[in-house]
């Protein structure tokens, strides 16, 4: 395909307006994009940087073959692509002047740009993350059963919220968040429009947590879950996230997903016990601009 197949824009809504039907068409695959550009869209495209957000689409036969966005802090989110798709958008990309400080994408699609991204940028990619993504089939609650019940966390338990939150960044490493949770900037981390469900024992102290998504093209995703490190090996992170999983699917939704670490072969075990199935999976690359000085 041609540069040129791809179709750029600032306005999010002409993008959604032509775009929208393919990133519904695959909600689960799409989950990232979804949330990312509607969360773009509620709070203004160019609210969080001097950028404004650039959103493209790859058009082939008059349809909707792929899409990518970039936001203002220079993130670039791309649906799936082949190797050549990859390439051929990391020169447009580069022609244009883009400097796009990292990529998310499926594992193929985002190690494929960020090699594209080196050769016709310069820049050096370097992993930061990898994951799995399972999509909910049967809801099969754990047995046996902790003590306690779930409670969907209210205005009064945000401090907590709040805490855990950072404490999760912490354990995963998630230094960008954590800035903007200490800077105060709760509302534009990736936590600030989250739905919040607590896993309580019977004396009513929280002891795990699941948040949930929006729903959007009939998706929600279920992130983060966070058990305290000593409260684990209880078995209250699978009953938090039955219980948000529960709820995302009386809410209406068709498409239940979230994302795990490789590295943790517990938390992938209890997931797909409790009914998730593995789908693909994910990676991120940043990307360095530092040009070595002449010798």
């Amino acid at each position: 395909m041609r540069p040129d197949d791809w179709h750029l824009t600032e306005d999010v809504e002409d993008f959604l307006a032509r775009a929208g039907d393919f990133l519904r068409s695959r909600p689960a695959l799409h989950n990232t994009p979804l949330t990312d550009i509607g969360k773009l869209r509620a709070r203004g495209a160019g609210a969080h940087g001097a950028e404004a957000a650039v959103f493209g689409r790859l058009e082939s036969g008059g349809e909707v073959r792929a899409v990518f966005y970039r936001t203002p802090r220079g993130r670039l989110g791309l649906t799936p692509l082949s190797a050549e798709q990859a390439g051929r958008l990391a020169a447009h990309l580069a022609e244009l002047g883009h400097s796009p400080s990292d990529v998310i994408a499926d594992h193929d699609t985002a190690t494929a740009f960020a090699e594209a991204w080196q050769q016709h940028a310069g820049a050096a990619p370097e992993p930061f993350w990898r994951t799995h993504l399972y999509r909910l089939g049967t809801l099969t609650p754990p047995q046996p059963r902790p003590e306690g019940q779930g409670r969907i966390a209210g205005g009064k338990d945000h401090e907590h919220v709040v805490r855990w939150c950072r404490e999760f960044c912490v354990d995963v490493g998630e230094q960008p968040s954590i800035d903007l949770i200490d800077s105060g900037s709760w509302a534009d981390s990736r936590f600030g429009d989250r739905h919040f469900t607590f896993w309580e024992n019977p004396d009513g102290t929280p002891v795990s947590m699941a948040a949930t998504t929006s729903m959007v093209g009939g998706m929600i995703r279920v992130d983060p879950v966070y058990t305290p490190a000593h409260l684990r090996g209880r078995g209250y992170a699978g009953a938090v996230t039955v219980e948000a999983s529960r709820a995302a699917l009386a809410a209406g939704a068709t498409d239940v997903v979230l994302f795990t670490n490789p590295a943790n072969p517990t938390s992938n075990a209890l997931y797909q016990r409790i009914g998730y199935v593995h789908v693909a999976d994910f990676a991120g690359y940043r990307f360095s601009y530092d040009a070595p000085e002449a010798g």
